[in-house]
């Protein structure tokens, strides 16, 4: 496949502060690039050098091929984004907003394009109604509207369902699928709802402190054969030390005095069990769990280690 967007050891510092360090990664023609960290992470900041709101300190970025800098901003034809919220303008009607916007894509966009993306995200026959009388489901799926109507290859959404009631995230869910299935989008889809991201993202990154931990398809981060293990024991540095040397070392994903976190086949729990009673661990609780929540806990925990690409 295509890479549509990279990014190649993507830098931004404010002052003492690194916000974003040395991220590298690619979203490939056809992806749902489901964007993952906590608050502060850094995946707005990324974002906005992705579109050009800001520079970055150092480290490229690329639009279909292309580096985007300063004097290659017409390659932002090629993108669509809404960055959390999208601000419209409450006192004009859907249509009027869009016919707004379209304008300013410098594109000579038709009226039938701007009736086709009102019934994409589905706010035909409400085209008419000032914006003020929205919802803020409406008012999102205006802003993938906006985002839609110059045809561009990759739409970024920034948080997407912030403010949604449960059946506004389940359409929104929805029309991110319709938009790859039917319409052949690309999309990056930055979000803190795992839950959501563990549904329908192709593949997957996650950011911690700026710092990327992990990247890869979505049914490889996630395989049902690959069970996250937490183990809890009385602190024990030389634990730790130890595994360096032995099979289980290739399947830590994190380690401290107190804890240490697998990534493994369910079936060679026992074997670590056995290796950790023999070896002087004072196992207080070994548990086992899979899903995108409990992955992205066991690497984004103080003690977690930066990963690379799956």
């Amino acid at each position: 496949m295509a890479i549509i967007a990279e990014t190649k050891e993507l830098t931004k510092s404010f002052g003492n502060t690194i916000a974003v360090d040395k991220l590298s990664f690619s979203i490939e023609e056809g992806d749902i690039y489901g964007f993952l960290g906590e608050n502060g992470a850094g995946k707005s900041t990324t974002i906005r050098m992705l579109l050009g709101l800001i520079y970055p300190t150092s480290g490229t970025a690329y639009i279909k091929g292309q580096l985007f800098n300063n004097s290659k901003r017409h390659l932002l034809q090629h993108v669509g984004a809404i960055i959390e919220r999208p601000d419209m303008y409450g006192y004009l009607s859907g249509w009027d907003n869009l016919r707004m916007f379209a304008a300013m894509s410098f594109k000579n966009i038709p009226k039938s394009r701007l009736e086709e993306v009102l019934e994409i995200v589905g706010l035909t026959g409400r085209e008419k109604d000032k914006v003020k009388a929205y919802s803020q489901g409406m008012k999102q799926r205006l802003g993938i509207a906006i985002a839609l109507v110059h045809s561009p290859d990759l739409l970024i959404l920034d948080e997407p369902t912030n403010g949604l009631a449960p059946q506004g995230i389940v359409e929104m869910r929805n029309l991110i699928l319709h938009l790859s299935r039917d319409h052949g989008k690309t999309i990056l889809l930055s979000s803190h709802l795992l839950h959501e991201i563990e549904q329908i993202a192709s593949k997957i990154l996650i950011i911690h402190r700026g710092k990327k931990m992990v990247e890869g398809p979505a049914e490889q981060l996630l395989d049902p054969n690959e069970t996250l293990v937490e183990v809890q024991m009385e602190p024990d540095d030389n634990i730790a030390r130890m595994i360096k040397a032995t099979q289980w070392h290739g399947s830590l994903t994190g380690s401290g005095p107190a804890h240490l976190t697998f990534k493994m086949h369910p079936g060679k729990i026992p074997g670590l069990n056995k290796w950790l009673v023999e070896n002087g661990a004072k196992v207080i609780d070994l548990h086992s769990k899979h899903s995108l929540e409990a992955y992205f806990l066991s690497l984004t925990n103080d003690s977690a280690t930066p990963h690379r690409t799956v």
